[in-house]
């Protein structure tokens, strides 16, 4: 297995909950009002597992690793996606901070909740398909077998000490949860394929 993979198994999980944030979305439009509970969650395993879990490891392990076999300098496939993923934390702040004030019922807070809420889904969806479609078959390209193996070994390492025990199966049973609530269809991830 490739540290990709991993890395593209992760996407299929993420591409879940995006698909029942557009529900959320669509529901906070029609009945003008938020479901708070199901946004707290999305919200939840966005920042946990997207962002943490998933980002971590490109941050910290496969983006440097990338950057020592090429792809570096300002204008680099690397540094766009790491533009995107600060862009994303925004639009999740953003979504965050309307929360309280929509359920209280304020119109503009629902308002910014979708404003934001759709922007993230798309900048997410976009992305998702750069790095499945060319950044991670260009890595596979570049990067040794040797390079691969390390990769593997440091996402195990930072799976194991920065990231709590027990949180994928935290985050995949939010991803459960809403997928039901929403009627979303469930991916299936193995455990090996995504760490503790």
């Amino acid at each position: 297995m490739q540290a990709t993979e991993i890395l593209m198994n992760e996407h299929r999980l993420i591409e879940q909950v995006l698909d029942c944030l557009e529900k959320i979305l669509e529901q906070c439009t029609a009945e003008k009002q938020l479901d708070t509970k199901s946004a707290k969650q999305a919200i939840e395993f966005f920042r946990t597992f997207a962002d943490r879990c998933h980002h971590g490891k490109e941050e910290l392990q496969l983006f440097p690793v990338m950057q020592a076999n090429g792809f570096s300098g300002g204008c680099s496939p690397v540094m766009v996606m790491l533009r995107e993923h600060e862009l994303g934390r925004l639009y999740i702040q953003g979504m965050d901070a309307a929360i309280e004030p929509a359920a209280a019922g304020d119109p503009e807070s629902l308002k910014w909740f979708s404003e934001h809420g759709h922007s993230y889904l798309k900048l997410l969806r976009e992305h998702i398909r750069k790095e499945d479609l060319c950044l991670f078959p260009a890595a596979n390209l570049r990067l040794t077998e040797r390079d691969q193996e390390q990769l593997l070994v440091a996402f195990e390492n930072f799976e194991a000490k920065d990231i709590l025990p027990g949180t994928h199966a935290t985050c995949t049973k939010i991803a459960d949860e809403l997928a039901d609530r929403f009627g979303v269809p469930r991916v299936t991830i193995g455990q090996a394929d995504h760490g503790p």
